[in-house]
Formats: C-alpha cells, sequence, structure tokens
C-alpha cells in the first residue's frame, strides 16, 4: 500500500511538473516583455517650418513649440493679438518681434526650473501676421497681400496677382523693404524677366516686402 502511494505521488508530481514550469516561463515572459507602444506617450512629430531661420513673429502666426523628450509639453499654439503665447508651463511669454530661435532660448530659460536641461524648437508652422505677409499693388491684376514662404520670389508673387496689367511699366517695379527701421528701394525689371526670361531680376522676397508695379508714362 505503501509503494502504490509512493508510486502514485511521483507519478502526479511528474504530470504538474510541466505546468509549473510552463506558468514560470509565462510569469517571466511578462516581466521582460517591452511596453507596448500604445502605452506610453508617443513623441509627436517635429513640425516642418514655413519660413525662414531669421524670421519675425507676428500676431496671428501659429507656433509649435517642440520640447525634446518632453511630449507632454510639446504644443501648438497661435500668438496672440497681445503678441504672447502659453504652453505646458510657460505662461503669458512676448513672442512678438522675436525670432523663432531667440524665442526656443526663452522658453528653454523658464522651462529649466522645472525640467533638466530643456531642448526647445520653435517652429512657425502657419505665418499669417502681418510681417509675414507680401503685397504686391499697383499694375498688377488681382492687387493684393499674399502669405510668404521660404524662397518666394518677385515672379511668384507677381504670378499670384494675376500678372502685370496692360498699362504696367515693369521695367520701374520696385521692391519697397524695411530693415532696422529704416525703408529702402530695390529696382526689378520685372518686363525683362517676363518677356525676355532674365532670371538674374527674379529676386528673393523677405516678409513685408512691398512689391510696386507702376503705370507706364505716355
Amino acid at each position: 500500500m505503501k509503494y502504490s502511494f509512493h508510486r502514485f505521488s511521483s507519478r502526479l508530481a511528474a504530470l504538474c511538473m510541466p505546468l509549473v514550469l510552463l506558468a514560470a516561463h509565462a510569469a517571466a515572459g511578462a516581466e521582460q516583455e517591452p511596453t507596448s507602444p500604445t502605452s506610453a506617450a508617443a513623441e509627436p512629430a517635429m513640425a516642418e517650418s514655413k519660413v525662414a531661420a531669421d524670421y519675425v513673429i507676428g500676431p496671428g502666426d501659429t507656433l509649435q513649440v517642440f520640447v525634446w523628450r518632453n511630449p507632454e509639453l510639446t504644443t501648438t499654439v497661435p500668438v496672440r493679438p497681445d503678441g504672447k503665447i502659453s504652453t505646458p508651463l510657460v505662461e503669458d511669454m512676448i513672442a512678438v518681434g522675436k525670432s523663432p530661435s531667440e524665442l526656443a532660448r526663452d522658453v528653454e530659460t523658464v522651462l529649466a526650473e522645472y525640467v533638466r536641461s530643456p531642448q526647445v524648437n520653435v517652429i512657425v508652422t502657419q505665418p499669417a501676421s502681418a510681417f509675414s505677409q507680401i503685397k504686391i499693388i499697383g499694375q498688377v491684376t488681382r492687387p493684393q497681400s499674399i502669405p510668404y514662404r521660404d524662397g518666394l520670389t518677385v515672379l511668384d508673387a507677381v504670378l499670384a496677382a494675376g500678372g502685370l496689367a496692360p498699362f504696367a511699366s515693369g521695367n520701374r517695379a520696385k521692391i519697397v523693404r524695411t530693415e532696422n527701421g529704416k525703408t529702402r528701394e530695390i529696382k526689378v525689371k520685372m518686363a525683362s524677366l517676363m518677356n525676355d526670361g532674365d532670371m538674374t531680376q527674379n529676386m528673393r522676397l523677405q516678409p513685408g516686402d512691398v512689391l510696386v508695379i507702376p503705370e507706364s508714362r505716355f
């Protein structure tokens, strides 16, 4: 009887051992399984800038404030009419009149009180302020303001305005540009550019430029 009971116990242990090992293996796998991407905060993608590096931020622009390794602090905000923005941990910071890199350094200074060695990028995703507009006036089909974008040229602007009007004096066109509080004029031979293909006249525009197309003199 004792022998039968011992044999039964041994067989029962042999049958249970694979189940015990299987449970232990499953538990170990659960501990080592990497965190699912959906269970952690996803790192947002950094937006593409629509302006040059020296762009001056103005009211109405939309900015992405991208904080590396801190997705909860990354956000997209408009520049309010008062010229300020508010982001997580940074309230009522003046943005108007600064370049994106200047604003990024200012945001880093504030975040440094809460985050160790913050790295911030400010990207202008939608330039919409008066600072970013290009005005085309005078003898064009549709005088108007158009949003500035990096690489915009006088030919792009005139085509956006419907081309030169019949009485335009294209070769007396000029760009009126304000820099450091001073206004200067840059002559552009639009007729030579559009009629003769003189690409040396296809000058790049800057935010705030005014392209003036005068009327022909009779």
